[in-house]
């Protein structure tokens, strides 16, 4: 049953990572790509990583690919609010 609910959260951050990818290429901001490239991380992180660390959460694996992707949707927040208009 792990595997499973690993599988759709899998899948539910790649379909997210395609919606941000569509507004990216509408609207060509640098945004909606990092945001797409972070949810990305997180789907081939529940693909590879977290079979391969195991299901110990605690795992140090998990929280350098976590927090790749999360400095990532920070730095495009911060780059978004601080670029001239």
């Amino acid at each position: 049953m792990n595997e499973m609910l690993l599988g759709g959260i899998a899948v539910a951050a790649f379909v997210c990572g395609l919606y941000f990818l569509r507004f990216w290429r509408a609207t060509g901001d640098r945004f909606f790509l990092l945001f797409a490239i972070a949810f990305w991380i997180e789907g081939w992180h529940r693909v590879l990583v977290y079979p391969w660390a195991g299901g110990d959460e605690a795992a140090p694996a998990h929280y350098l690919v976590r927090l790749v992707a999360y400095a990532l949707i920070i730095v495009a927040i911060l780059d978004k609010n601080r670029r001239p208009k």
